[in-house]
């Protein structure tokens, strides 16, 4: 069986990370399954945790008066799930629903928060493999957008 540290090191996310840094960062880390159509986060609700994905989809959402849930992005193998837990108030920014069973590394992020600031060498690396995904997941959601609000032939904030 493996563990949470074998886990991690399977994990894209933590591709080229240090042994010693996944054990350090697996004492944070726990299995955790999502049913389809559970909730694994809730927009303004306290982000206590980020998840890894490894099996299942996930959909991040945003609620559109008039328009109901918005998908702004699915979620998939390998992908992670939640920056919140990095930045004070600690809340989801958005919705994030189980498409199909989500088998995930659930990570405590007080835990990780502590951890990074024992070891900033760790905090830094953590920092900069997040600071990826958030810039993915922004230039996702522009697209998005775009999309949604988009209409051709018309100039930008002409919405006749």
């Amino acid at each position: 069986m493996k563990t949470i540290t074998d886990l991690l090191r399977d994990h894209p996310f933590f591709d080229g990370m240090a042994k010693a840094d996944l054990e350090f960062i697996g004492g944070c880390g726990m299995n955790r399954v999502f049913k389809a159509g559970e909730y694994v986060a809730r927009e303004n609700e306290p982000a206590d945790h980020f998840y890894l994905i490894r099996r299942g989809r996930a959909v991040i959402e945003t609620f559109m008066p008039h328009r109901g849930a918005l998908s702004l992005k699915t979620l998939r193998d390998g992908d992670i799930c939640g920056w919140s837990w990095l930045f004070p108030p600690y809340c989801w920014a958005f919705d994030v629903r189980a498409l199909d069973n989500l088998h995930c590394i659930q990570l405590d992020g007080k835990c990780l928060r502590n951890k990074c600031a024992e070891d900033t060498r760790l905090g830094y690396d953590l920092m900069q493999r997040f600071a990826r995904i958030m810039t993915e997941r922004l230039r996702d959601t522009r697209l998005q957008l775009l999309d949604v609000y988009g209409h051709p032939g018309q100039p930008p904030g002409d919405n006749k």
